[in-house]
């Protein structure tokens, strides 16, 4: 046997070897993932069909599947959803705008840290919804309070994990900018914010979800419309179907945005190892 066709293989290849691909590993935890669901909404049906629950506010799922059917061909649920994720991500980018600006500043500015960060952690043990009825008197009821409210709950996670990114850049980079000549400003562009976007992806994956139960509470509270609004009318209304149908659709909103905004985390910081999890 020639030299050309022996092959060594190490402890290390083959473990690799026995390990199933990565889209293997994914797919098999999407399926796990998927069946439970399925099994428990089985289990929902089974409830009432076979008479385990009794009650007019817990109706079969396939009632709420048709009044699910009902609700998107008449357009009425897309109408409500649209409006509460217009409000989600206007009141997220806001405060992830302010979060990563104030996560930067004072991370790197010790005496804005000094300055600022005991209003920031005062801030961030307020529950956003309990601003509502002070902000009601100052902003109303429309669109401008929902969206101040959820930019407030978004500011605290999305600046703590700017804040921790940027004190955990290393220092060797930022010396070695100083000694390249670059300014306060490039050296902030060009090694901080690129060293810490992996912290402020978390933070802002996180704020997202948070954005959307967020909007959801508003519109409870004070909403004239959005799905929050339309959650209570329908409990008011006794029309459980349609409650539960819109409790169906803004989960799988929120399903869909973090999906989107892992993607999109995954193509931006590909560099990244997290990226490749």
């Amino acid at each position: 046997m020639s030299s050309g066709s022996l092959r060594v293989i190490s402890p290390g290849n083959a473990a690799a070897a026995a390990r199933p691909p990565d889209w293997r590993r994914l797919l098999r935890t999407r399926t796990t993932g998927f069946a439970l669901v399925a099994l428990l909404l089985l289990a929902w049906e089974a409830s009432v069909a076979w008479g385990w629950v009794r009650s007019d506010n817990w109706p079969r799922f396939s009632d709420v599947l048709l009044a699910l059917w009902r609700g998107w061909a008449s357009g009425e649920l897309a109408g409500v959803i649209g409006s509460t994720l217009y409000r989600t991500f206007a009141g997220f980018f806001l405060g992830s705008a302010l979060g990563i600006a104030m996560g930067v500043l004072l991370g790197r500015t010790a005496w804005l840290d000094w300055t600022l960060r005991p209003l920031v952690e005062i801030q961030r043990t307020l529950p956003a919804p309990a601003l509502l009825p002070p902000l009601i008197l100052l902003l109303g009821v429309d669109d401008a309070l929902k969206i101040v409210v959820i930019a407030l709950a978004v500011l605290p996670p999305v600046f703590v994990n700017t804040y921790s990114g940027v004190k955990a850049t290393d220092e060797t980079l930022i010396l070695t900018a100083r000694t390249l000549g670059l300014s306060r400003v490039a050296t902030m562009w060009k090694i901080v914010l690129p060293a810490s976007a992996p912290a402020i992806a978390a933070g802002m994956r996180t704020a997202l979800a948070l954005a959307l139960v967020v909007a959801v509470i508003a519109e409870m509270i004070s909403g004239t419309n959005g799905i929050g609004f339309h959650l209570m009318t329908m409990q008011y209304a006794m029309r459980a179907g349609d409650m539960y149908a819109a409790v169906v659709s803004i989960a799988a909103a929120g399903y869909l945005m973090n999906r989107v905004f892992l993607s999109a985390e995954k193509r931006l910081l590909h560099w990244h190892a997290s990226s490749r999890v």
